[in-house]
């Protein structure tokens, strides 16, 4: 089972650079995209609605603006848009897709980079988000949790880890609130329990030649419930082609080794 996450930064404008012709190639059986950038019916073309796949949007109220996706070669038994939490809801944050007893998130995770403000509505994302993540744990399912997550949790996750610390994104509270996802709830960093390699970025800034130079940063991941790491095959960051400023991300699970009946 192959899922993969991709900000698009622009699903339209992803689609110009060739990002739908590299997945019809792909083989993945679930993709979560955000930021898609565009409403619903701006999306109608056929090249945003691969066959084979469950298409499912969740837009922004803004146009332009944020918004989340994912498209399944099997349908799902539900979908849930949003948290009903209406300052996240507003924005496309949050898409759910429950196969059996998996459950696939698609979120974005708001980014504090452009000042006070927003920096506030991420903690305040994050303080609301975490109670729900408790409750995930204690209720039976397994989850996927696909997202650009507007974060880095380790110094091995950002090229230059000393220059950002006082910088959103790799701040002390937010790696602080990385740690009790991992240690104290229970979730685990997929990626890193098959590569523990150093510079595997997912994001690049567009100045100083960041991208020729990878000097990025790891944004973009899949949290999972630990009933799901002996399943966890490999996972992989694809560079060889710029559809974004951030590139897809995929993890591959062995469905016969999964705990979970998806069926």
């Amino acid at each position: 089972m192959r899922i993969t996450t991709f900000n698009a930064n622009g699903i339209r404008s992803a689609a110009r650079k060739g990002f739908f012709d590299w997945f019809a190639d792909h083989g993945a059986d679930v993709l979560c995209i955000q930021e898609t950038k565009a409403q619903d019916a701006q999306l109608q073309d056929s090249v945003f609605r691969p066959e084979g796949y469950y298409c499912y949007y969740c837009d922004a109220e803004k146009k332009g603006y944020s918004g989340t996706a994912i498209l399944s070669r099997r349908e799902p038994d539900r979908v849930q848009y949003g948290l009903g939490w209406e300052a996240a809801d507003s924005e496309g944050r949050y898409l759910q897709a429950d196969f059996g007893r998996l459950s696939v998130i698609s979120l974005y995770m708001p980014s504090g980079s452009s000042g006070e403000v927003r920096q506030a509505f991420k903690f305040e994302f994050l303080d609301r988000f975490l109670p729900l993540l408790k409750r995930f744990r204690a209720d039976g399912r397994e989850y996927v949790i696909c997202a650009d997550w507007n974060m880095c949790h380790k110094p091995i996750d950002l090229k230059n880890w000393r220059a950002n610390q006082k910088n959103s994104g790799f701040l002390p509270e937010e790696r602080a609130w990385l740690d009790t996802l991992y240690d104290k709830v229970g979730y685990v960093d997929s990626f890193r329990l098959v590569n523990q390699q150093p510079e595997q970025y997912s994001w690049w800034s567009n100045r100083g030649q960041a991208r020729a130079r990878n000097v990025g940063w790891r944004l973009d991941y899949h949290v999972i419930t630990p009933g799901l790491v002996p399943a966890v095959k490999a996972a992989g960051i694809y560079t060889d082609a710029f559809f974004s400023d951030h590139a897809p991300v995929t993890l591959d699970l062995d469905a016969g080794l999964m705990s979970v009946d998806t069926k």
